[in-house]
């Protein structure tokens, strides 16, 4: 089995994913002690905007590392499920 289009970038990735987590976290704890609800939707949005970045590199490497070095049948396959992704993200 072939690397993932993200093998060079793991580590910034999960450095990234570890601070969404803590924010995660952190909206949490705000709704635990009743903090102003302003406030813990502006951090669900600051969120989400952290996670829509990791998935826009995700599939920024998809799209250089496994679509490009695809042949053939897998590069359709390979770009129907970049198409895919996309939908989801412009949907959520």
């Amino acid at each position: 089995m072939t690397a993932p289009g993200y093998a060079s970038s793991k580590a910034a990735h999960l450095a990234r994913l570890s601070r969404v987590e803590g924010q995660v976290r952190g909206i949490a704890r705000m709704v635990e002690d009743d903090k102003y609800c302003i406030d813990v939707l502006t951090q669900v949005s600051a969120a989400t905007k952290a996670l829509q970045a990791v998935a826009l590199a995700l599939l920024d490497e998809h799209m250089g590392h496994c679509v490009v070095n695809a042949v053939g049948e897998e590069r359709q396959e390979k770009l129907r499920e970049a198409s895919d992704a996309i939908a989801r993200l412009v949907r959520s």
